[in-house]
């Protein structure tokens, strides 16, 4: 079986950006209120934190009950994992997620600087400072013949897609969300074109969901 790279229900705003600027410990997203991007899944059925019964069926449902199918490892940017810069000052920082991080799997974290690994529930944290194809190799390793998810933000999707290293990509794009500066996917979808086959799915909820898979 074939190991894929893969990014999964990754959202951007209608001009593309990911995140916004400034980002902060108690705004993980920068200026941007990430509730108008992530509302779509948030409304489903299938969503992780739903605390009451009920929720959507349907397309964006789909597409959250089918997050961690086959996902043995994740890949993600510093960012991500932490608004910290620079070299860690210390490692109390355990990221955004809290005793029991959503990811179950071994997690990567691109940095420049080293730190320790360490693990919460059943998820490790490696920190490693390496080019995407090292990266994604140690990946599918741990993934155990599993599927790797490359998480974000958008300047480590960038990296991984400049480095031809990605199989498949699904974004939601919010239409009716512009940021204005931050972390950008793209200018325009059509700039994958060349690479990926590419379908676009309008949703009810108001998002349209581009897949992309290799040529």
């Amino acid at each position: 079986m074939v190991q894929l790279l893969k990014v999964q229900n990754f959202n951007v705003s209608g001009d593309g950006f990911g995140a916004g600027v400034d980002q902060s410990f108690e705004r993980p997203f920068g200026h941007i209120d990430p509730s108008s991007m992530f509302a779509w899944c948030g409304a489903t059925a299938s969503w992780p934190n739903r605390t009451e019964p009920g929720g959507t069926r349907g397309l964006d449902d789909y597409f959250t009950r089918d997050f961690s199918h086959n996902i043995g490892a994740e890949i993600m940017g510093r960012n991500k994992f932490s608004p910290h810069r620079g070299p860690w000052r210390d490692h109390e920082w355990q990221g955004w997620w809290g005793d029991e991080p959503p990811f179950h799997t071994p997690v990567f974290v691109m940095t420049h600087h080293e730190r320790p690994s360490f693990t919460l529930s059943d998820t490790t944290f490696h920190f490693i400072t390496a080019d995407p194809v090292t990266v994604a190799t140690r990946a599918k390793e741990a993934a155990a013949g599993k599927d790797v998810r490359l998480g974000g933000g958008a300047a480590t999707i960038r990296q991984f897609l400049d480095a031809d290293l990605v199989d498949t990509l699904h974004v939601a794009v919010s239409p009716d969300v512009e940021i204005g500066s931050g972390s950008r996917l793209w200018k325009s979808p059509d700039e994958l074109d060349d690479r990926f086959h590419h379908e676009v799915v309008p949703s009810p909820s108001g998002v349209t969901h581009h897949l992309f898979w290799r040529r």
